[in-house]
């Protein structure tokens, strides 16, 4: 792995360079990543070294898009994706929110597609009780606050954290007709889900080993 003028951060995230599947924290290629999405990555990469355990701001568009759902429903996509799926790019809780990290573009495409499947942002209009709840495309010109790169914080911020942290410079991303296999699929689920869900969901943990 090539060094960085900032080798005490790249050393810290280095020693969780073997726990890939860890939704704790991001490796040193993850954040690397992560970097390249802002125009100054070496500076980026020097802030987080002073901060490790704030929130990072960034922008999307580019380098990746974020598909924003409730966490509710962004579990049960996750789960499909995991299940039947290719498996996902990263993925993060913020504030009640689940943040999918998509191929960049996704932003601007998923909602024609779910509108050309007359699903759309509010579900179909049969009388069904499945439906697809308002999805937040953030693509080109937007940004998103995301969880801190140190895992260390997790037990003080539960509601902004990873479950699936990234771990490489190339990680495989969605695209928007994944993204809206998983949403349909989700919904249609919804109403097969026990009223006895799994004891504590969170803590399920994804083998990013298998994924595509």
């Amino acid at each position: 792995m090539s060094r960085t003028g900032n080798q005490p951060f790249v050393d810290h995230l280095d020693q969780r360079a073997d726990h890939r599947s860890d939704a704790s924290g991001v490796t040193a290629d993850g954040a690397a990543w992560l970097a390249s999405a802002g125009a100054y990555p070496r500076s980026t990469l020097a802030l987080w070294q002073e901060r490790p355990d704030a929130p990072l701001v960034l922008a999307c568009g580019t380098v990746f898009d974020v598909v924003n759902v409730p966490a509710i429903f962004g579990r049960r996509m996750l789960d499909r994706l995991w299940d039947e799926g290719p498996g996902s790019g990263p993925v993060a809780v913020h504030r009640g929110r689940m943040l999918l990290f998509a191929a960049a573009g996704t932003a601007h495409r998923l909602p024609s597609l779910l509108e050309w499947e007359e699903w759309g942002c509010r579900g179909r209009d049969d009388g069904r009780k499945e439906g697809i709840p308002p999805l937040l495309c953030h693509g080109n010109g937007d940004a998103v606050t995301l969880p801190a790169l140190s895992g260390e914080t997790l037990s003080m911020r539960p509601a902004s954290r990873w479950l699936v942290a990234p771990d490489t410079r190339h990680p495989w991303l969605p695209g928007p007709e994944i993204m809206l296999w998983a949403a349909v699929r989700a919904a249609r689920a919804a109403v097969r889900i026990s009223i006895f869900p799994p004891s504590d969901q969170d803590a399920k943990v994804y083998d990013v080993s298998r994924r595509r």
